[in-house]
């Protein structure tokens, strides 16, 4: 309990320094156009969390990540798991899915919204850029599994299904886990940045742009804060959920 408080403390602490240095920063330029002061900048964040739209921009930004954070989850495993146990399929596979981790993230953005309807430009951009990451740690997770395993389940003539499911499974988790993690965090970023081109109607990115536009940076800074609490909210509760599986 008392390890628990003392590292809130020193985070709190090292929270404050870099909001000082912002501050010390702020005076410097002296510029609000440049870089407003985190007074300016909270107080801008209160007046967002103080009006309706905001939750409903939140609820649609969120829903967008998601969605393309799950449909590469569900793809990237499957298509991980078929392509770490055949390689024919890895072979065949394998050069897409570097041509996807190589591609800028403008280029799909801007091939997106040719293809989709701007709400749906956000959720295809966010699946094909945590879709490597999902598909590359599964096929590391089955490779690795260890060979010895593998060859006392030919011994006992095991089935092959049933080494899919266990065997290739707890082999993969802790990759696929890792994998997860790192690409929601990713979803995040490509999410608000597809937004701002594609300009769904409530969306982060919308007011990301506008704020640009029409010059008002401490909201542009705070709906940035906003993007950077969800992202951590959802990491951690993703670590929290996995820490708390039983497997």
């Amino acid at each position: 309990m008392k390890n628990s408080i003392i590292r809130n403390k020193n985070k709190l602490l090292i929270i404050l320094f870099w909001i000082l240095i912002w501050e010390v920063l702020s005076l410097i330029v002296n510029q609000e156009i440049y870089l407003p002061s985190p007074t300016s900048t909270f107080s801008a964040l209160l007046n967002l969390l103080c009006e309706k739209e905001t939750y409903i921009t939140i609820f649609y930004s969120t829903y967008r990540t998601l969605t393309g954070f799950f449909i590469s989850c569900a793809t990237g495993i499957i298509l991980g798991y078929i392509c770490g146990i055949n390689k024919f399929f890895y072979n065949l596979l394998n050069p897409l899915v570097v041509i996807i981790r190589t591609i800028p993230v403008m280029s799909i953005i801007i091939i997106a919204i040719m293809w989709f309807r701007d709400t749906n430009v956000p959720i295809f951009v966010a699946f094909l850029m945590c879709f490597p990451i999902i598909w590359t740690n599964t096929v590391t997770g089955i490779i690795s599994t260890d060979i010895k395993i593998l060859q006392m389940c030919r011994v006992y003539k095991i089935r092959k299904i049933r080494i899919i499911k266990s065997v290739y499974f707890y082999s993969a988790l802790p990759y696929i886990k890792s994998a997860m993690i790192s690409a929601l965090g990713i979803g995040w970023k490509v999410t608000s940045a597809a937004e701002v081109l594609s300009l769904p109607k409530y969306s982060i990115g919308r007011f990301l742009y506008d704020s640009k536009v029409y010059l008002e940076i401490p909201s542009l800074f705070a709906w940035t804060i906003i993007i950077i609490f969800l992202s951590f909210i959802f990491e951690n509760l993703l670590k929290v959920l996995f820490k708390g599986r039983v497997v």
